[in-house]
């Protein structure tokens, strides 16, 4: 699908061009965003929120993504494979289910192990097409063993901004640790005004009843209703909300095709078939992200049901933000990184400078 933010390029640099020097301004937020993204962030942040998310809709009904087909060569095997010394009763290696009344491509749903930690596979990724209809298009599964690895919400120099001792990057120091990155939510300045809470600060103010993923000290994550499912303790060193739950109890929250924006935001839409991405966890706490193109909030929470997530939430959309990769050590200078799936836009290097929004990191124990 063509980028949902380009169509917002130009109306936005005219915009800019109309008060001066926004342009400039807007292209020097450090990160590795594209020109659009950057403008299109501009735009949201000054006042264009509703104009940029109906541009946005526009390009999206001119340019939706194709029907039918196949992926090109098939199934891809996942980039970056190694060999793992044992079994893992953390992570069965009961392939995915394959599409509902669909044969399954060689390969679609087979765990492969990316990243090892003692000696046991301690993050996996699956490959399958999205829904019976897009079948050129393939979604990656990244699941993790929280005994294995440990998460971190990490700032961005714009979003949440300020100063934080918590760095906006990979550091030279976790280079030979980092496991796997990948995207936060929606803005802060979203009108769906998520909250936001890390290092005993609150950015944004935690609403009760929205989706939370917290982390703890211990470095593992959880997922669930705030002041319900999840709750603030003395273990509790991040929160990060976004939206509605889309998975809880394992159920998919029967809101995902025909709730609008108090449920799933100000956005291009919950029925769009776009790039999405969501986080859940399963009844034995096994860590699961899900990333990919031509998804729809339904179809994103089906996956994650399929992953065994009993509790999850959705949470960037657009080619611009959905970013998921693993990485592998090297001898000398840094990791090398591997994208979660074929379309994604975001390099996985992108995690190696200093990004504007916020995301999360996992590290090996």
């Amino acid at each position: 699908m063509v980028n949902v933010s380009r169509v917002a390029l130009a109306v936005v640099t005219v915009v800019a061009l109309m008060v001066g020097g926004c342009v400039v301004d807007a292209l020097r937020v450090p990160g590795t965003d594209g020109v659009a993204a950057k403008l299109a962030e501009w735009g949201r942040s000054h006042g264009f929120n509703a104009e940029v998310t109906w541009l946005e809709k526009e390009l999206y009904l001119r340019n939706q993504p194709a029907l039918g087909g196949e992926p090109p060569g098939g199934i891809p095997a996942a980039a970056g494979t190694v060999a793992q010394a044992a079994g893992s009763a953390a992570l069965p290696s009961t392939p995915m289910p394959p599409l509902s009344g669909e044969t399954a491509l060689p390969g679609e749903g087979s765990w492969q192990t990316v990243v090892t930690a003692h000696g046991k596979p301690a993050v996996q990724v699956a490959a399958l097409r999205p829904d019976d209809r897009h079948t050129s298009f393939v979604v990656g599964v990244l699941r993790m063993d929280p005994t294995l690895v440990r998460g971190e919400l990490r700032p961005g120099t714009t979003d949440p901004g300020g100063r934080w001792s918590a760095p906006s990057s990979l550091t030279p120091a976790e280079r030979n640790d980092v496991a796997v990155a990948f995207n936060g939510g929606f803005r802060l300045t979203d009108p769906s005004r998520p909250g936001y809470y890390s290092q005993g600060r609150t950015v944004s103010r935690l609403v009760d009843g929205e989706a939370s993923l917290v982390l703890r000290a211990d470095g593992t994550a959880d997922v669930g209703r705030w002041n319900q499912e999840v709750r603030m303790a003395p273990g509790v060193v991040s929160v990060r909300q976004n939206l509605v739950p889309l998975v809880d109890g394992g159920q998919l929250n029967p809101t995902c095709a025909t709730g609008g924006t108090k449920e799933w935001g100000t956005t291009i839409g919950q029925t769009a078939f776009i790039h999405r991405s969501g986080f859940g966890v399963t009844a034995s706490g096994v860590e699961v992200y899900v990333a990919g193109p031509a998804l729809s909030v339904c179809t994103l929470g089906r996956i994650l049901q399929d992953a065994g997530v009993v509790r999850g939430m959705e949470l960037d959309i657009n080619p611009d933000w959905v970013s998921g990769a693993y990485f592998h050590p090297q001898t000398s200078g840094p990791p090398r990184g591997f994208k979660l799936f074929p379309d994604e836009k975001v390099s996985p290097q992108h995690y190696l400078q200093a990004s504007s929004r916020d995301w999360f990191a996992w590290f090996t124990r």
